[in-house]
């Protein structure tokens, strides 16, 4: 406080009038003159200041800020033009792989067909070869079983006969019946 009472001290002193010592310099009417001729040399200052120096280097700051900005937009377009041609080529590939798996796995299939049928057909033959020896051992079997069994007849026909008769009767004559009865029933 001592500081300001001392300022309006001065200015009473000076003759400067209430406005000054009221602490209101700019109202003060007798220093208008010189107040007008500093803010005309200040905002001049200023003016060439500015336009020279600091917007100048503000304007290519912008103008470089603009550069990089086109800079990196026609990076980003060209890498999304790339991107877009490696996914169609991605696309492409998958594609040609697709088709190729399908390829392979039909020629797969029809390999197994053709084995399977191969091995069909060799296992028909085996199965044949084999159903044909089967039968052919079977009716061997058979034809061994009934002339056994023609034997068998004959003799139990002939001891048939000899007890029934009290003697005993030629061979040839049971064989001959034992055929003509076998004829009969089969």
């Amino acid at each position: 406080m001592p500081i300001r009472f001392l300022s309006v001290l001065m200015a009473f002193a000076i003759g400067a009038g209430p406005a000054f010592a009221a602490g209101l310099p700019q109202l003060d009417t007798s220093q208008y003159a010189p107040q007008v001729i500093w803010l005309a040399i200040s905002f001049g200052l200023l003016y060439v200041l500015m336009s020279r120096v600091a917007l100048p280097r503000i304007g290519q700051v912008l103008e470089e800020r603009q550069h990089r900005v086109n800079d990196n937009l026609e990076k980003a377009e060209a890498l999304k033009e790339e991107a877009e041609s490696v996914a169609q080529a991605y696309d492409g590939a998958l594609a040609e792989a697709r088709a190729e798996a399908q390829a392979i796995v039909h020629q797969a299939a029809e390999r197994m067909a053709a084995d399977a049928a191969e091995r069909l057909a060799q296992l028909s033959e085996r199965l044949e070869t084999e159903i044909t020896a089967g039968e052919t051992r079977i009716n061997e079997a058979r034809e061994q079983a009934i002339a056994n069994i023609r034997e068998v007849v004959v003799e139990v026909a002939g001891e048939a006969a000899s007890k029934l008769s009290g003697g005993k009767l030629d061979n040839k004559t049971l064989e001959a019946a034992v055929d003509a009865a076998l004829k009969e029933h089969g």
